[in-house]
């Protein structure tokens, strides 16, 4: 039950004693989306003496609605009951602000709500990207994740419809709803569900172009979001562009040899077997760099008849989101002169 704003009280499965101990919660989210500076933003504020993130980077407890349904496929490490989720935050020192930063929140329809019920007086910030870049940065993130074999965007989403009826899933893909990419940007409606839950003065949104122009403007206005010092000194955050995949197999083959030597019982023979053999044949440098170009490629610009199909396509839902928040998204990214 809720001992105060601070905690809960929780019985210890260890002692199976009747006495109680007291579990702290979050004081705040970060909300996502994907691909919008969230990774930038967490590792910035997780420089801050006055805040604590958990060593399980994106816990995503309250997104339950997107855990795959087989318990086998769900990633090690994630929480599943409260209990071990509240244990993520038992490292904090006495007056650290918690932060839980799952970008999967913010497209969950069930998160808010959850999150209300155990975190009722937390904060929440919320990341946006004009839908265009946002997609194609996301798609791309997919890609390399192994989660999305369709390397083409424009083929991807027109996959869309097949894969609501369950076909053309990856095998690694653990829950579908991801790939629905055109779900990802209901940005109104997402928000929507956190202001039913939370007062607006708890909720934060930023757009990922905002962050990017000024980010030690952006990070001050979110240090004193949260209540903690602004002036303490951070780093300043960029962090790196997702590579383009040129052979699917290949990007595969290199993923699987890293987690083989990350976690070899967890690897499959195969796996290991190549992890033990190609590092020496990759040794050389020249040869390394080959295996890379064979593999990977420098990002392609994004091909400007997509762009303008996908701007003119989400520009409702730019019109949507900035008469939802009161904010002019239409001109801020552009939209003004899409017709």
């Amino acid at each position: 039950m809720i001992a105060d704003g601070h905690g809960l009280r929780a019985g210890s499965p260890a002692s199976g004693e009747a006495a109680a101990t007291t579990l702290r919660v979050p004081d705040f989210f970060i909300l996502g989306h994907q691909k919008c500076g969230t990774t930038a933003l967490y590792l910035m504020l997780g420089a801050h003496p006055e805040i604590y993130f958990p060593a399980v980077k994106e816990p995503r407890y309250f997104a339950a609605d997107l855990r795959s349904a087989n318990p086998r496929r769900r990633p090690a490490g994630r929480p599943q009951t409260l209990e071990e989720y509240l244990a993520l935050f038992a490292g904090a020192l006495p007056g650290q602000r918690l932060g839980d930063a799952s970008p999967q929140y913010l497209r969950s329809k069930t998160a808010a709500g959850a999150i209300a019920e155990v975190a009722p007086g937390a904060r929440m910030i919320a990341l946006l990207r004009e839908p265009a870049s946002f997609l194609r940065s996301f798609h791309l993130q997919m890609v390399s994740s192994n989660v999305e074999r369709e390397r083409d965007l424009a083929a991807a989403l027109a996959l869309e419809p097949e894969r609501r009826q369950g076909r053309h899933i990856p095998r690694g893909c653990h829950n579908p709803s991801s790939l629905m990419y055109s779900e990802h940007v209901r940005y109104a409606a997402q928000l929507r569900r956190f202001h039913e839950h939370f007062a607006a003065e708890r909720l934060m949104v930023l757009t990922y172009e905002q962050f990017h122009a000024d980010n030690e403007g952006t990070l001050s206005a979110v240090l004193r979001f949260l209540e903690v010092a602004d002036d303490a000194p951070l780093p300043s955050v960029q962090t790196p562009p997702v590579r383009e995949v040129r052979s699917g197999l290949g990007h595969r083959a290199t993923v699987a040899m890293r987690k083989a030597r990350n976690n070899p019982a967890g690897a499959g023979q195969l796996a290991r077997a190549a992890d033990r053999l190609l590092p020496d044949l990759l040794r050389p440098e020249r040869v390394r760099a080959r295996w890379r170009a064979a593999v990977y490629r420098e990002r392609e610009p994004a091909s400007p008849e997509l762009m303008l199909e996908l701007r003119r396509r989400f520009k409702p839902e730019v019109i949507a989101v900035s008469e939802y928040l009161g904010r002019d998204l239409v001109g801020e990214w552009g939209y003004d002169s899409i017709d």
